[in-house]
């Protein structure tokens, strides 16, 4: 009689490792589905400012050091792989952009273009998008850290090597307003 009890716990236990396991890699998978879908986003944000920039170049010949900031801040956020660094490459494309569009007000011809108008506002539609992945993607690291940081399941993460992701947050740089002068 022991022995099948020995056993029934032993199997019982078995069942809740691996469903505490399970949970860890549907919430994994989840963490992974939600930063390709903002990386998606993010690749149409890179694909619309190079046509940003010609449409601003034109108008602004002397302003050429902001352009090739944004370029420059686009490409290392574009080349970037790990989440850290996806977020700091992010972060600084976010502040050249405000720079850029800081200095399209300073020309009203180029705040009349139409073809300007209709790429500031895709750019806003991607940014909401980018926006809202982000914060899907936050959501569903901090479901994952809390299980690999809670009691059973930590034990379960430390046998499994499963670790916390990074939130993907912005700098307090970035939170605040740009300033406009004429």
């Amino acid at each position: 009689m022991s022995v099948f009890l020995l056993i029934g716990v032993i199997l019982l236990g078995a069942i809740y490792v691996v469903g505490i396991y399970n949970g860890f890699i549907k919430l994994k998978n989840s963490v992974d589905e939600s930063f390709s879908t903002m990386d998606v986003y993010m690749k149409k944000r890179y694909d619309l400012i190079p046509n940003l920039v010609e449409t601003v170049k034109g108008y602004a010949k002397h302003e050429q050091e902001t352009l090739e900031r944004v370029i420059q801040a686009r490409n290392k956020a574009m080349a970037s792989e790990s989440i850290n660094e996806k977020e700091a490459g992010e972060n600084m494309l976010t502040g050249t952009l405000k720079s850029l569009f800081a200095l399209s007000e300073s020309y009203p011809e180029l705040k009349a273009d139409t073809q300007f108008l209709d790429l500031q506002k895709q750019l806003q539609k991607v940014e909401e998008d980018i926006a809202n992945a982000r914060k899907y993607y936050n959501a569903v690291v901090k479901s994952f850290n809390t299980k690999v940081e809670s009691f059973p399941s930590n034990i379960i993460a430390g046998i499994f090597n499963f670790e916390k992701f990074p939130f993907f947050i912005i700098e307090e740089s970035q939170r605040e307003n740009i300033e406009v002068s004429f």
